[in-house]
Parts: C-alpha cells; structure tokens; sequence
C-alpha cells in the first residue's frame, strides 16, 4: 500500500522512505530530494551543476570527433543513404534509452547514476558490471581523445620538431586540473566548450547548405547529384561472392558502428545527476534537448555532408585512409573541393576543442 502526504510518495514501509518517491512542491530547497533519496551515505557529491550548464551540456557534450571524422570513413564504406539511415536509427535507439534514464532520474536522482538503477531495480551484478564496464570505457576512450589532441597538433607542428607526447602530457595535466577544482569549475568550463561546439556544428550545417546550392567559390549548385551519381547505396569493398543488394546491407551495417561511437557520451546527463542542484526539474529539461540535438547535429548534418560529397572522391578516400587528424575529416575536405583555403585550419582548431572537451568530460565520467 502507498501512503501520501502533501510534499511527498513513499513506499511501502517507512524503511523504504530513503529509497523511492519524488517531491510534489516546487519550492522545495534545491537538493533536498536528492539527499532524501542518496543511495549512499558515502557518497559526498557537491550539488553544484546549474540549470544552464546541464542543458548545454546535454546539448554539445558528446560531440566529437566520431560525428566530424568518422562519417568519412562511413561515407567512403557504404555511402549517403546508408550513412543517413545509421545515423537515424541509431539516433532513435539513443534517444528512447535517454527518455527512460531521465524518467528514472526525475523520479529518483540517485548519485550513482544508472549503475544506480540497474543495482537498485535489477540486480546488484548488473549494477556491478555496468559500472565496471563504464569505467573500463573512459580508461581506454580517454587517453585515446588526449592521443587525438596530439594528432590534431600535427596540422601546424611536425611531430620530427615537437614530440607528440608533450603535448598529451600538456593537456592530460590542464584536464586533471579543471576537474580537480571541483565540480562547480567543471561545469562552467564545459558549458563554454560545448556552447563553442555548437557553434562550429551550427556553422558545418550553414556552410554545407551553402555548398550544396551552389554559394561556394565555385558556384556549383550541387543538390542530390551525388545521391544519383555514383549513387546513394554504395556496396561494401571487402566482401566477395554476394549479390549487390547483400553488399550494400553490409555496407550499411559496418555504418551501425560508425554511429554508435559518434553517440557515446549521451549518457553524460545521467551521471550528472548526482551533482545537479535540481535534478527533478532540469535532468527532464536537459534530456528533451537530446531530441533537437540527434536531430540537428547528427541527422541533418549527415544529410547535408551526403549532398556535397561523394563517396568516390579520392581526396576523402585518401584522407581517411592515410590520416587520423583533422585532415580525414570529411568536411575539410568539402572545404577544400570547393576552393574555401581559410577554414580547414580554423575547422582543425575547433576539432581539437572537440576532442579536448571529450578527453575532460572522460576523466569527469571516471
């Protein structure tokens, strides 16, 4: 049986009252329902992320170089109507799993997060392993994005005259200092980051707009001549004794991976739950922002890069194949198709924001 009061749904016993409900009021001091409901007693989180700062974060967190590098590969392997339908799909999947986790944290700001839930509604060895297998996650992604930054350097500095591993060593050293200095630091550090990511994101969409009627230097008002020529469905090089069709599902399957990494660290929002100062009023808030961003960011922008590429071109093919920093980067080399000579340096220094900003908010998630 439930019992109610005014401010407050408990469960089935009084034991359970620091354990499920929500609060009714909205005037109840910022953090109280958290702290009524702390899975840990040894948890001690400062509530300290703002409204705005969660919002921003849900918005540009995970933006990295899976959505501004790995599409070129993507679109080189399978093409742009397969690139498109992975990043929908995937982008569905991401969101209807994001609805349930800011259902759970509304209800129950847990600082454990959704290893949390997984614990407390599932079973303790899934809690266990989910936790394990996050934190496993970020020790390999992290140094991963810090080697990226390195590589990314490599556009104006040659690694013969500068080591490569000064500069990790430089920004593994400013990222352990942001997140020491707390989580209040954190958190307006990242929300500039990310507003400034945006802001590139928002500028690819413009600028691939432009490009594909024709605004560029070349005036050439390309449409979807590349989605008739070579085509939209590109079968997939690597396999033999397959029909066509059976080729380009491959094709289209091998973008599936592509994808998913372009959406790691969606989840960031989850994790903040146990930091945010009103997590029942803004985690809801944040998490619907996660629909206009897949939306935006990924579909649209997947969509535009489809029009104004095509997948045979061999400068994309020989940048992915030979490259890892930004010059593999699919929308470099539009830039440099469509005779634009300023921005593929001022892109790299935003690509290297990106990864900067994945490699910060890697340690945080540690």
């Amino acid at each position: 049986m439930v019992h109610y009061n005014e401010n407050i749904v408990i469960g089935e016993s009084a034991s359970d009252e620091a354990k499920i409900g929500y609060t009714e009021k909205e005037d109840i001091p910022q953090g109280t329902v958290a702290e009524r409901y702390n899975d840990d007693p040894n948890h001690h989180l400062h509530r300290g992320l703002k409204s705005r700062q969660i919002s921003m974060i849900a918005i540009g967190g995970a933006i990295g170089t899976g959505l501004i590098i790995g599409t070129g590969q993507a679109l080189v392997n399978a093409g742009p109507g397969s690139l498109l339908i992975a990043y929908a799909a995937v982008g569905v999947l991401v969101y209807m799993v994001m609805a349930a986790l800011g259902e759970m944290a509304a209800w129950l700001p847990l600082a454990s997060g959704f290893t949390g839930y997984a614990h407390r509604f599932v079973d303790p060895a899934l809690g266990f392993s989910l936790g394990w297998t996050y934190w496993f996650k970020y020790i390999i992604v992290t140094p991963n994005n810090l080697t990226a930054t390195a590589l990314v350097i490599k556009y104006w500095v040659h690694p013969e005259k500068v080591n490569p591993g000064v500069f990790i060593a430089i920004f593994l050293v400013a990222i352990v200092l942001i997140n020491y200095f707390g989580v209040k630091f954190f958190g307006e550090f990242e929300f500039w980051l990310s507003s400034i990511k945006v802001v590139v994101i928002l500028g690819l969409i413009l600028l691939s707009l432009v490009l594909a009627c024709g605004g560029g230097p070349d005036g050439d008002p390309k449409g979807f001549r590349y989605w008739h020529n070579p085509g939209a469905f590109k079968p997939y090089a690597d396999v033999h004794g397959v029909g066509k069709q059976a080729a380009q599902f491959i094709a289209f399957w091998s973008c599936l991976t592509t994808a998913v990494f372009a959406y790691l660290g969606m989840e960031l929002v989850g994790v903040t739950v146990g930091e945010a100062q009103n997590p029942r009023k803004v985690i809801p808030r944040a998490i619907k922002l996660t629909f206009y961003r897949i939306l935006l960011f990924y579909v649209v922008l997947v969509f535009l890069l489809g029009m104004i590429l095509p997948y045979d071109n061999k400068l994309l093919i020989a940048a992915t194949s030979e490259s890892t920093s930004a010059a593999a980067s699919p929308f470099v080399v539009a830039i440099q198709i469509s005779g634009i000579k300023v921005l593929p340096a001022l892109l790299n220094a935003c690509i290297l924001i990106f990864v900067f900003s994945a490699a910060n908010s890697g340690v945080y998630n540690l």
